[in-house]
């Protein structure tokens, strides 16, 4: 219990009778005795354990945390950069069948008219942009066929090829980045 013994004083001669309320605390010697002994090793121990523990939940808590954030940066990033390659990749589409009448529009004309130069520039640069922008051309000269690149049209005898294998190519295909956009349309070897 922690009461304090309280000691009156009797009022010196010529003191009024209103400084006789005066109380005066008396210390308890065994209470100062405790209050002043530190505590023991073994509490001083456990007091550390427990801080540690909480230090260490702290920091896991923080660890955890710094982690999602990354992951959640990570995934952003990479929806952002999948929502650019799909926005891009359907404009391109929109820009092969132009290419394709160019290529079609140069396989038929004489090379010998001076217009033709101008169309191929024309044809170059349309290339050269979309190869820019990260687009390949899908390789199906002597490959066998691979139905996440190429989409057949036909299935033809063919004494020269092995089964499976492109015969010709009727409208190229494209990948942009590791993603086909357009599969190439392909005659293929029975």
């Amino acid at each position: 219990m922690n009461s304090k013994k309280v000691r009156h004083i009797e009022p010196a001669a010529g003191q009024s009778p209103e400084d006789k309320s005066e109380t005066e605390p008396v210390a308890n010697p065994k209470e100062e005795l405790v209050a002043e002994i530190p505590p023991t090793l073994e509490d001083l121990r456990k007091q550390i354990a427990d801080l540690q523990a909480q230090v260490d939940e702290y920091k896991d808590g923080w660890q955890r945390s710094v982690a999602d954030f990354q992951n959640y940066r990570r995934r952003v990033e990479a929806e952002k950069a999948d929502t650019y390659q799909t926005a891009v990749g359907s404009i391109i589409k929109r820009y092969l069948p132009v290419l394709d009448d160019l290529e079609r529009a140069l396989a038929a004309c004489p090379a010998d008219l001076a217009w033709v130069n101008g169309i191929e520039l024309i044809c170059r640069k349309l290339q050269n942009i979309l190869e820019a922008e990260g687009l390949k051309r899908i390789e199906t000269e002597g490959q066998s066929f691979d139905p996440h690149f190429h989409e057949a049209i036909s299935q033809e005898p063919s004494e020269d090829h092995t089964s499976g294998q492109i015969i010709a190519v009727v409208q190229n295909g494209y990948m942009l980045g590791d993603r086909v956009i357009r599969p190439a349309l392909v005659r293929v070897a029975k």
